[in-house]
């Protein structure tokens, strides 16, 4: 792919340079907000080869696949010299103070807008997830195949790595979520740091005393290390960043340096200690039991089949980023999430259905947009099938969505009566998820995977699609 060419292309049929407010990629997708929507051509940027699909919303989305956007982002900012964390404000009055009407549309997306800062908190970490999670598997493979392999030092050396992500975690969330709510990253990291400290864990036991716990009174709880997980730890370094945003109004520049670090530190970690760790912790515990004892070990296939068939639904409400911190707490407490393996079915029921069209249709084009899309979708990267063929056709992602269902009931009894099905870390789907599974249950993993295929094929081949479908693609 020409990326310098196509971004030029992209750039002239946005509006201009001029017309860019700031920009972004994700793993697929080049994000543009835009000074005035209406100067976009999407029909055409749509049609661009290397394009694979267009999503309109607070930014204007362009799906060019894995690996294709971070490159593409790349020569938008060789072309334009406009830093992609950057943003370029809008000339005068085109943006006013904001009506009443605009402030209501922005607060019934309060909830959307707070996932996505949850989002921008954990995709940079995504690439570590699935560096460490692979090596992990690699030691925990080796170890089966010789279990006394533990007391090399090469083995050693390899497990310290795939710990690293996950021994650092907290810091690394806390740094990321500081620098997306305009804080000191620093500051942040300390926050993290605090919440996980072992001092919390109070004074240990000795012969004659049992150990001494703190408890705050107002929730009757017990304070210990780690207590509200990562979400204290995002909550936490958002108090630690309004609270440093405040005190530097009113610091002199002369004691900035000493006195807002200082003041933070202090007044953030007796809130985080006495209200951010007991709320987060009843937070997590109501949503872990929710989705993992009740949905999962007592509903058993009913309950996976439910989560499987509505995550896409969540993904395209916004709503799928929510998830990030359970998937993240529960690999920190039990060492991996049950929740991936089952939702990973999604993106397999979306494969399924590509087939199914594939097979069905007689279109060219569509033929081709499938074939380029359906190898990686099968690698666990569904954007493309999603955003390209299942939504424009739409009862094809319905069916998909069914289909999905059957892999998540498989995966979802084979929890609740056989044992857990889970996952070491967050990022891979598809195939590429099967090295990850915990507990030596992938081959469970891989039924409901080709459960999910298979639901997808015949749900949308024999009742998602008809050619007639093809009109709402134009």
């Amino acid at each position: 792919m020409d990326y310098k060419k196509l971004a030029t292309e992209i750039i002239r049929l946005i509006g201009g340079q001029g017309n860019i407010k700031s920009y972004t990629n994700c793993m697929t997708r080049l994000r543009v907000s835009v000074k005035d929507k209406s100067k976009i051509d999407a029909g055409s940027i749509k049609a661009l080869k290397g394009v694979i699909g267009i999503m309109d919303g607070e930014a204007f989305q362009i799906i060019v696949g894995p690996g294709h956007a971070q490159r593409l982002k790349d020569a938008v900012e060789e072309i334009t010299g406009i830093k992609s964390d950057a943003t370029v404000e809008d000339d005068f009055n085109s943006v006013a103070d904001a009506t009443k009407a605009k402030i209501k549309a922005s607060q019934t997306h309060m909830f959307q807008r707070a996932l996505k800062h949850v989002g921008n908190v954990f995709i940079p970490i995504i690439p570590g997830f699935v560096g460490c999670g692979l090596i992990m598997a690699i030691t925990n493979v080796w170890k089966l195949a010789d279990p006394a392999i533990t007391g090399n030092q090469w083995f050693a050396a390899f497990a310290a790595i795939g710990g690293l992500v996950g021994g650092l975690l907290h810091i690394i969330i806390g740094y990321n979520s500081s620098k997306e709510f305009g804080g000191s990253p620093i500051l942040g990291a300390i926050a993290g740091a605090f919440i996980y400290s072992p001092a919390l864990n109070g004074i240990a036991a000795t012969a004659d005393a049992p150990a001494k716990l703190l408890t705050i009174p107002l929730f009757g709880v017990g304070v210990r290390s780690a207590l509200g997980g990562v979400l204290g730890v995002i909550l936490a370094a958002f108090v630690f960043a309004w609270i440093e945003k405040r005190v530097r109004k009113f610091v002199p520049a002369a004691l900035d340096l000493f006195l807002v670090p200082f003041i933070t530190i202090i007044i953030g970690s007796i809130i985080t200690l006495f209200i951010i760790m007991p709320i987060s912790a009843i937070i997590m515990q109501g949503i872990t039991f929710v989705l993992v004892d009740l949905a999962l070990r007592q509903w058993g296939a009913f309950g996976g089949f439910l989560l499987s068939a509505l995550f896409l639904p969540l993904v395209m409400l916004g709503l799928h980023q929510g998830l990030t911190p359970i998937h993240t707490e529960l690999i920190n407490t039990v060492g991996y999430t049950v929740l991936l393996p089952i939702l990973a079915c999604a993106g397999a029921g979306q494969v399924g259905m590509a087939i199914a069209v594939y097979l069905k249709t007689k279109n060219p084009k569509l033929k081709g947009l499938i074939s380029n899309a359906l190898p990686i979708g099968i690698l666990g990267i569904g954007e493309p099938l999603i955003y390209g063929v299942s939504l424009p056709l739409f009862y094809p992602f319905i069916t998909a969505c069914l289909g999905a269902g059957f892999g998540g009931a498989l995966i979802g009894f084979a929890t609740s009566v056989i044992g857990d099905v889970g996952a070491t870390a967050v990022g891979p789907s598809g195939v590429v998820l099967i090295p990850l599974i915990a507990n030596g249950m992938w081959l469970w993993y891989l039924m409901g995977l080709v459960a999910a295929y298979a639901g997808g094929f015949v749900l949308t081949y024999f009742f998602g699609f008809k050619e007639s479908m093809l009109e709402r693609l134009k």
